[in-house]
């Protein structure tokens, strides 16, 4: 069960999704049942249903309801939560089609800024551009990694931007398009953030991020209850914005509340 705020999602598994469904009806019992104790309440006509399966179970979709405080709910196709659509399949080609629609509506107004000889200058279109509509277009990169469908739509859009903010003829090769523009292409741009994100849990200490505690307890770790490892030395040398630098000097205890320091 995960839940951030107000929003929760409970996950289960067995051999069957009927099975699958007396699970989720157990669980949701327990949980109203507890919630009424605290004076909780959950809103139960925005519940939704959605239904996973394996690369080998695509064909077999699933149809099983699920009652809830006598509201019948059928298994959707797709759902969003926390910003991401999910399909059954567990595919990307539905969540950046829409990420691809809000960048391309983003981008029909800001567009508007500078026509060709005219409007802002072209260092602030790149700005607009690397700001503005790249985090729209690949919001959540680091975890969900496009497909060859959703890049050859991504990379369209890319181009358009590029012109854009070149001010090149159409004509001009796309490879060059990237480069005048200071723009990185969206493969490469995607690869970055999925390697950014994988450095934030490697070094991330694990009493405060859960991904980071489910490594090996071989992985390199700030944690005392870590075994002792030799690959430590490939997290040294690292920005400061990350706690491992260097293995071989312990961490500062805390400070006491009774310490005190002057400041001239």
């Amino acid at each position: 069960m995960l839940s951030y705020v107000d929003d929760f999602s409970i996950t289960v598994a067995s051999e069957s999704h009927p099975g699958n469904i007396c699970r989720l009806q157990n669980t949701f019992t327990q949980i109203a049942g507890r919630g009424r104790d605290l004076g909780v309440s959950f809103s139960i006509p925005k519940t939704e249903l959605i239904h996973w399966w394996t690369p080998y179970q695509r064909t077999a979709h699933a149809t099983a309801l699920i009652e809830l405080d006598g509201h019948l709910f059928q298994p959707q196709r797709v759902v969003r939560w926390l910003g991401y659509w999910r399909t059954p399949a567990l595919t990307a080609t539905h969540y950046y089609r829409h990420r691809l629609s809000l960048a391309q509506a983003a981008f029909s107004f800001v567009k508007r800024l500078s026509c060709p000889g005219a409007g802002i200058r072209p260092f602030l279109c790149q700005r607009i551009a690397q700001s503005l509509l790249l985090p729209i277009l690949t919001y959540r990169a680091d975890l969900y990694s496009p497909n060859s469908t959703s890049l050859w739509g991504m990379n369209s859009f890319r181009h358009r931007v590029q012109r854009w903010t070149t001010n090149a003829f159409f004509s001009t090769l796309t490879s060059i398009l990237s480069r005048e523009g200071c723009l990185p292409p969206i493969i490469s741009y995607c690869r970055y953030r999925r390697h950014l994100a994988a450095l934030g849990v490697a070094c991330s200490p694990t009493m405060n991020n859960l991904a980071s505690a489910r490594l090996p307890p071989s992985f390199p770790s700030l944690s005392l209850f870590r075994a002792q490892d030799s690959s430590r030395h490939l997290t040294k040398g690292l920005s400061s914005v990350y706690l491992p630098l260097d293995w071989r000097t312990q961490s500062r205890p805390p400070p006491s509340q009774n310490t005190c320091q002057s400041t001239p």
